[in-house]
């Protein structure tokens, strides 16, 4: 007997797929008009931001949302690029610790925890990730949290129903990733810090 397919991970992995493609070409034509010297003012630093940023976020939501086997693997070295790119310029900090080949479906429920982390740090602040033996460490800390715990309590209770709206979802999808690698996520929350293990 099949399992159910990942509807929402399908969807992701699709979405992103149409779109990293035209966003390359974007980049790789910015990059051959400032080559060429064809606009080296606001405008194209403007757009060449913004094409790197979108295309940051693509490779992010690749992980975050795609579909992963147990069996795929992701390297240290792209996790830590993507990352970088994703806050360049911003005022959230990132540090990734952990081994340098890990399953791609627990960097997925990672990413997933980073957004949720995010969504509690609007004033910015350092997420610290860290991978030891099979267990996963992710600290959000900042001087001020901005915490919404009728999000947060849908990470301990999955059957609870708040109106979530899109720039949420995330709170949805981890108690899913959650059972699906049949792990258990322990959250603690504080003023100033958030620290998450599973």
């Amino acid at each position: 007997m099949h399992a159910k397919p990942d509807i929402a991970a399908l969807l992701g992995s699709r979405i992103c797929h149409d779109l990293i493609n035209p966003i390359g070409a974007i980049s790789n034509g910015v990059e051959l008009l400032m080559m060429e010297g064809a606009g080296n003012g606001p405008e194209m630093t403007l757009i060449s931001e913004s094409v790197s940023s979108a295309n940051a976020r693509i490779r992010f939501f690749r992980v975050a949302f795609g579909l992963s086997s147990p069996e795929q693997r992701i390297g240290r070295t792209e996790v830590v690029a993507i990352l970088a790119d994703l806050t360049a310029g911003g005022r959230t900090r990132i540090e990734w610790l952990g081994p340098d080949d890990l399953p791609r479906r627990e960097v997925k429920l990672a990413f997933l925890l980073i957004m949720c982390l995010e969504s509690a740090m609007a004033y910015g602040g350092k997420i610290s990730v860290e991978r030891t033996d099979s267990r996963w460490m992710i600290c959000g800390q900042a001087a001020k949290l901005k915490i919404d715990t009728t999000y947060w309590e849908l990470l301990a209770d999955p059957t609870a129903t708040p109106d979530i709206g899109p720039a949420h979802v995330q709170f949805l999808l981890v108690p899913e990733e959650i059972s699906r690698q049949h792990r258990r996520l322990a959250a603690e929350l504080r003023e100033t810090e958030i620290r998450l293990n599973f």
